[in-house]
């Protein structure tokens, strides 16, 4: 099954994916203690214990439904097309992706929750996040439409991107990704779209709202010293890793595999950056975040890779691991004694957070001007939480884009007055 690249539609979302993007850190910063590392479990070599089963997850709730019924899209015939629930600029936005954005959230909530929450703590998660849902993708869209009048181009990032997801899906050709994509009950055109406009966002953010913010070093150090109970930590190390797969290679395949992942080694001891190289090579799960997998303390890893990893330095690199899944190679990214940790080790770790801390709002004040400058109307009966009026829309063809000349206040027309609030 492809691992399909669900459509980003949390604000959250973009702030996490971009922690100091606009600042300058040294060479290979240890990234944020967050729950959003990984743990795969390509790490087990074949005489480790199994993995324990993961815990069943509640039932995911049904999303909320609109509070009031809006009219749908009809053509010249009178067929359903499609319910326009709200209006940005020259797109719209329509009930199935706001289904799916809700859809997303209470994945993304029950996830959060991880087994952890009573029936009516993930309940009130689900609301909670699927409120914000048409929001989030009025905030993606305007942000999407930005980066294409700054005349963004990403389309290098969407190549590997696919590549990406075509190596971990074992698939041999950008065809057969297509294939599978279109298997999954997906429209490729719009599978392509979502990753473009994923790297869209991100780079208007870098550029519009990231690169004025400035955390300097008095910055991080006086966080330090207000906080420093909160680094207090135990023995723990920060870990990256390669990985090139052998599942479904025959026993003959196995050699020139090996000598694929010693290769990669090589290269990285020569000098190269092992986080450019995992985005390139690797075929594990963690390779678009530079194979970085995450924070483990002493238990948490199997026998032979806590003996070997908590005896090594930062920025050792292990030789080629076989495990059940494939070739390993991993690198300590950073190393951590128990007690509390000198300025030096978490200084990187603080200024993410100050990072993401100062984002939110200013992002948030960004999407506001962004939303000034626009035509963005919502059906009555939905709400954005952006605290903008609504307005009723006009029932009109589903792709009024096909009729781009009509631009200024006649475009502005479709939607019809929009009110104050």
């Amino acid at each position: 099954m492809v691992k399909i690249m669900k459509k980003t539609v949390l604000l959250a979302g973009l702030l996490f994916a971009l922690p100091l993007l606009a600042q300058n850190p040294p060479a290979n910063p240890p990234p944020p203690d967050t729950p959003q590392a990984q743990k795969p479990p390509s790490l087990e070599a074949p005489q480790m214990a199994a993995p324990e089963p993961e815990k069943e997850q509640p039932k995911k709730p049904a999303a909320p439904p609109a509070k009031t019924a809006a009219k749908p899209v009809l053509t010249g015939e009178g067929k359903v097309v499609e319910e326009i629930v709200a209006r940005v600029n020259n797109e719209i936005i329509t009930t199935s992706e706001l289904q799916k954005a809700r859809s997303a959230a209470a994945e993304d909530a029950q996830q959060e929750c991880n087994g952890r929450c009573t029936p009516e703590q993930l309940q009130v998660a689900v609301e909670d996040r699927q409120k914000f849902a048409l929001r989030d993708l009025i905030d993606q869209s305007l942000l999407a439409q930005r980066g294409k009048d700054m005349s963004i181009n990403v389309e290098g990032e969407v190549v590997k991107q696919l590549d990406q997801i075509r190596i971990q899906n074992k698939l041999s050709g950008p065809d057969d990704l297509e294939k599978a994509v279109t298997k999954e009950g997906l429209n490729w055109d719009d599978f392509k779209s979502n990753i473009r406009n994923k790297f869209l966002t991100q780079e208007v953010i870098r550029r519009e709202v990231g690169s004025h913010i400035n955390i300097g070093r008095e910055d991080s150090m006086k966080y330090y010293e207000e906080h420093k109970k909160e680094f207090v930590k135990p023995e723990q190390v920060a870990l990256r890793a390669i990985e090139i797969s052998t599942e479904g290679k025959t026993e003959a395949e196995l050699p020139e595999l090996k000598k694929k992942a010693e290769g990669l080694l090589q290269r990285i001891k020569d000098g190269e950056d092992f986080a450019t190289i995992a985005k390139r090579f690797s075929e594990g799960s963690t390779a678009q975040q530079g194979g970085y997998l995450g924070m483990y303390k002493r238990g948490e890893l199997s026998k032979q890779l806590e003996d070997q990893v908590f005896g090594m330095k930062k920025n050792q690199l292990t030789d080629v691991i076989e495990t059940k899944q494939g070739f390993l190679v991993l690198q300590v990214l950073e190393r951590y004694e128990e007690g509390e940790q000198p300025f030096e080790k978490v200084e990187n770790e603080i200024m993410d957070h100050l990072y993401t801390e100062r984002m939110e709002p200013a992002l948030r004040e960004y999407l506001k001007t962004l939303r000034e400058q626009s035509y963005v109307v919502v059906k009555p009966g939905y709400q954005d939480m952006a605290g903008g009026g609504n307005s009723e829309i006009e029932e009109v063809s589903a792709t009024p884009e096909a009729s781009k000349e009509k631009k200024g206040h006649k475009k502005y027309l479709l939607f019809g007055k929009k009110t104050s609030g």
